[in-house]
């Protein structure tokens, strides 16, 4: 993929992509669809992931990642702040995430 400046141009291009589900952090799943869809850390990869760093404001920092669920058959989004690892989410979940960040 083309690398881009901005975390809107990246997650413009991967909902091109058919990335256009929104995920949230739930504490043992990623969450979408307003809560009514949970897909566990078994259940999805990580497909790639984008760093961006704010330029003058560390709150600015976040991590985007590209999700794909073959058994929800799903594609979708994950934008979280550097801080991901100080929310409450199962071990399992937080070891997916820092694996494949890795």
């Amino acid at each position: 993929m083309q690398a881009y400046d901005t975390l809107s141009e990246t997650m413009e291009a991967l909902r091109k992509e058919g990335y256009v589900e929104d995920f949230n952090l739930g504490q043992d799943a990623l969450v979408c669809r307003a809560g009514a869809l949970k897909v566990f850390a078994d259940e999805f990869r990580i497909d790639e992931f984008f760093r961006f760093e704010g330029q003058t404001d560390p709150a600015d920092e976040a991590v985007l990642y590209a999700i794909s669920s073959e058994n929800h058959a799903i594609k979708g989004l994950l934008v979280s702040g550097y801080g991901v690892y100080t929310e409450e989410v199962t071990d399992e979940l937080l070891a997916k995430l820092r694996f494949d960040e890795q």
